[in-house]
């Protein structure tokens, strides 16, 4: 699929707006730009902006505004886009009295927000969701966010009738196209609808596949240029669910696709089966994990979501799978068998009107009477003004004999970036936790004899040694700064025109989720004899979301990145490269800045008598 041209808005690059990129005739994406970072959550940690997909599909007459031409928009964005979409879309189909249909994939209220203005505008509007999303859609539609109630309901328009998909299902020929809706639930969007243009091949997959990157290229250059975008959204929001994403992806195997075009980030043309098989290898490996926590959750606004989301990424960097489970679509007997099977328990909440949903007191009576009092279990939610459903789950849970793996976590409203890195970390050391718990169990029952270490093979890794060095990091201002450090090791001269550097950092280090392609860092070289004070500061355990770096006599790079002054020299890094290999990351780094603090001291060094262990 090729786009003849690409129009573009003449509003400040710095700002939201929105481009139209014609397709084919009858077929536009209407795309939503934005440079900045939209929200706090985690997907957006990268922080290289976002686009918003959306495809306008018309009859070929669609202007000459008779009501009974057809449109059909698929995806539309949140409110979010809406001052620079609406008009885009009026622009595209002016013909206010046509017949228009709106395809809406996954549902929110930020989404629902922007179809009641839709529905002003287009008084022919119909709305075509799954099952799970036309339950959501009816239960939105005159809901408001705390704050608003005092606003008169009179100012949201009547809900537009609504045609639910069931199953696969074709939509009647609109000019050349054909459509094909597809429901494809999961926990995380139940009401999700996926639709799969047969003539171009052209599958429009909403969530899956997606990046949050600014572009205004229809499509991406090469697989390269959007890797690590597309590895971390589905870090944060797919691995999760990987049983679900791996059986959605044998469905579309029977498509004919050529192109993928997803709600977020640019189409993937040619390279569109690369990705795909990365997404099976990815849920692969979390399928095989050896351990298993069950996520329970209900949310009203997204924010109770945003914390599932942090702390299932947390938990994923360790190796451990994660099941989540949205309460309020998940058949009870689906629910039980989850919590059978569970190796430990999350179950997070919103607090409405002073309660929990009723779905999530119904889960909680669910992991009572289910739950194994010997697994861990940790409970979060978001809250408004007070909290009551939190405090709910605690009381249960604890006088149900349950032990907590982490504090109880409320949030009020949405969390912030420094409570989004200490949500990741709480679901990082709970993960460790349960991993510590398993090998002490295996080792017990083999007789304490740890063969991987014993092995020749691992005992000879042991004997490469490496420079003692202190990573440290920061990035982000004020109080939304983020920082961290870890001691490293595994360091190595990588090139020598540029210079750079390598470094192997593990997947767990709360520090690697600062050290991502464009990010800036430090590296403390130790010296021998003054490696002890460094060692005993950063070696220490730290609570998630504990400042690694307070109380240091610090420097800073010319990039801004702490420098240790005890340490023997110091470089300055940007990282251009990562490549994944086992439980770690590989770091490649050009070298911006550096300098010597001791021209006669020695570099420290770590020995160490086997591979199997730092």
């Amino acid at each position: 699929m090729r786009i003849p041209f690409l129009s573009k808005s003449s509003e400040s690059t710095d700002k939201l707006k929105v481009i139209s990129i014609p397709i084919q005739s009858g077929l536009l994406c209407l795309r939503g730009v934005s440079t900045k970072r939209l929200r706090f959550e985690l997907e957006y940690a990268l922080e290289r902006g976002s686009t918003d997909n959306s495809f306008l599909f018309t009859s070929n007459n669609y202007s000459d505004g008779h009501e009974d031409d057809l449109a059909i928009l698929v995806h539309p964005p949140g409110v979010t886009y809406g001052e620079v979409f609406l008009p885009a879309l009026l622009k595209a189909l002016p013909n206010k009295n046509a017949n228009l249909q709106v395809v809406v994939g996954h549902v929110n209220p930020n989404r629902v927000a922007l179809l009641r203005k839709l529905a002003k505008i287009y008084p022919s509007l119909k709305l075509i969701s799954s099952n799970p999303g036309a339950k959501l859609l009816q239960e939105l539609w005159k809901q408001q966010k705390p704050g608003q109630a005092d606003k008169k309901s009179t100012q949201i328009p009547e809900q537009p009738p609504i045609q639910t998909i069931k199953q696969e299902q074709e939509l009647p020929k609109i000019g050349q196209h054909h459509i094909r809706l597809i429901p494809a639930p999961t926990p995380r969007w139940p009401g999700c609808l996926i639709a799969y243009e047969s003539t171009l091949g052209l599958l429009i997959s909403d969530k899956l596949f997606a990046a949050h990157i600014c572009t205004t290229n229809w499509a991406e250059v090469n697989p390269l240029s959007t890797e690590e975008e597309r590895r971390h959204f589905y870090d944060c929001l797919m691995a999760p669910m990987a049983t679900q994403v791996a059986s959605l992806l044998e469905r579309f195997e029977n498509l004919d696709i050529s192109t993928i075009a997803p709600g977020h980030g640019p189409a993937i043309e040619g390279s569109w089966r690369s990705l795909f098989n990365d997404y099976q290898r990815w849920s692969e490996g979390q399928i095989k994990a050896p351990l298993e926590v069950v996520l329970l959750f209900a949310s009203a606004y997204g924010n109770t979501a945003a914390i599932a989301d942090a702390l299932a990424q947390g938990i994923c960097k360790t190796g451990v799978r994660v099941a989540s489970h949205n309460c309020e679509f998940t058949p009870a007997d689906q629910l039980v068998q989850a919590i059978q099977k569970a190796d430990a328990y999350l179950i997070g909440s919103p607090t409405l009107g002073g309660h929990a949903p009723t779905p999530i007191v119904s889960a909680l009576g669910t992991l009572l009477a289910e739950g194994d009092r010997n697994k861990k279990v940790g409970i979060f939610g978001s809250y408004g003004w007070s909290g009551e459903a939190i405090d709910l789950l605690e009381e249960k849970l604890r006088n149900g004999g349950f032990e907590f793996g982490f504090d109880p976590i409320k949030v009020k409203f949405t969390p912030d970036p420094c409570m989004v890195k200490t949500l990741e970390e709480t679901g990082t050391l709970f993960g460790r936790n349960l991993l510590q718990a398993e090998r002490r169990q295996q080792r017990r029952a083999s007789g304490g004899l740890s063969t991987s270490a014993s092995d020749p093979a691992v005992l000879a890794l042991g004997r490469i040694v490496g420079s003692l060095c202190v990573l440290t990091a920061r990035k982000g201002q004020g109080d939304e700064s983020l920082s961290g450090a870890m001691v490293a090791s595994w360091v190595s001269q990588g090139s020598f025109s540029p210079p750079g550097i390598t470094i192997s950092v593990a997947k767990d280090r709360a520090v690697e989720a600062l050290l991502h392609s464009g990010d800036c860092f430090a590296l403390n070289v130790l010296a021998e004899g003054r490696q002890n004070g460094a060692l005993k500061q950063f070696l220490q355990s730290f609570k998630p979301g504990a400042k690694r770096l307070d109380g240091l006599n610090l420097e800073n790079s010319p990039n801004g990145q702490p420098l240790i002054q005890d340490a023997l020299a110091w470089l300055e890094g940007c990282v251009q490269k990562r490549m994944e290999c086992g439980d770690h990351w590989l770091i490649y780094a050009e070298v911006n800045h550096g300098g010597v603090f001791d021209k006669d001291g020695i570099t420290a060094i770590h020995h160490r008598t086997t591979g199997a262990v730092y």
